[in-house]
């Protein structure tokens, strides 16, 4: 990502995203070399991050810090549409055997806020943070599908509708035509589209009748699972997604789970 503030910053910034995605901890020589500074202006950014505990540093090198799950804890409290939204994925994952999960859309941002895939297992193509696959994943179409039209033009101009398999909707007016559908039925599906092995399935939630488009976010609950698991019981899937978005206020009508399609029309 290219620097879009002051270069102080936006190295710090740098150094956080390098330990988050390291598989191990890093040096400060490592971390020098990927910002390409000196050794002397590592150290200079690292040693705030340390005291404030975005940062440990450990024998091996920088890990990340203490004040990281806190961080994240902020974000679940403030993007929580119901009480114990963790508890209700739980749920949702043992009705299912599907791995759930709560994305929000906010600020013109789409965020994986939580999700029941531990961690650890790398297999998941779903992990939590930033979305910007959302024309091709079942929550990404949820939310966009809940948005006013120059919302959702400015969101995928901004953010592309990249190729990332065979079944991807890449045009605007295709993705408009799956969008207008989404509305109708009420939930959103996706068929290999973001990950060729995957199928995720997904429902929006209510906002309150005084939220403005502009400043507040809207959710959606979903599932995910290899394609072979979900054709073997599409419908209860979705009637546990259903039952799942009425615990969390859904107001819409729990319709019995039709038959389901994917992008191209073909059926599941």
């Amino acid at each position: 990502m290219p620097p879009t503030g002051p270069q102080s910053v936006d190295r710090a910034l740098a150094i956080l995203d390098a330990v988050a995605d390291a598989p191990g901890p890093l040096g400060a020589k490592a971390l020098a070399r990927r910002l390409g500074c000196s050794l002397s202006t590592a150290y200079h950014l690292l040693a705030p991050l340390t005291e404030r505990g975005y940062l440990l540093r450990t024998p091996r090198g920088y890990e990340l810090g203490p004040r990281i799950p806190g961080l994240h804890r902020s974000l679940l409290r403030r993007l929580e549409p119901a009480p114990r939204m963790a508890d209700l994925l739980a749920r949702l994952r043992r009705r299912t055997g599907a791995e759930a999960y709560h994305t929000a859309y906010r600020g013109g941002l789409i965020t994986v806020v939580d999700t029941t895939a531990p961690v650890t297992d790398a297999a998941h193509p779903f992990a939590p943070g930033r979305e910007t696959r959302a024309h091709a994943t079942a929550h990404g179409k949820a939310l966009l599908a809940e948005l006013p039209r120059p919302l959702r033009r400015r969101y995928l101009a901004e953010h592309g509708m990249a190729r990332l398999t065979g079944a991807t909707i890449t045009s605007a007016e295709l993705l408009e035509a799956e969008l207008s559908r989404v509305r109708g039925q009420g939930f959103a599906v996706s068929v290999g589209e973001a990950d060729p092995a995957y199928t995720c399935l997904a429902v929006p939630l209510p906002r309150g009748r005084d939220q403005n488009h502009d400043g507040d976010a809207v959710h959606a609950l979903s599932v995910s699972l290899p394609t072979e698991e979900f054709r073997r019981g599409p419908r209860e899937i979705r009637a546990a997604l259903a039952r799942a978005a009425a615990e969390c206020g859904r107001d819409r009508p729990g319709d019995p789970p039709g038959p389901f399609s994917d992008a191209a029309g073909n059926t599941v």
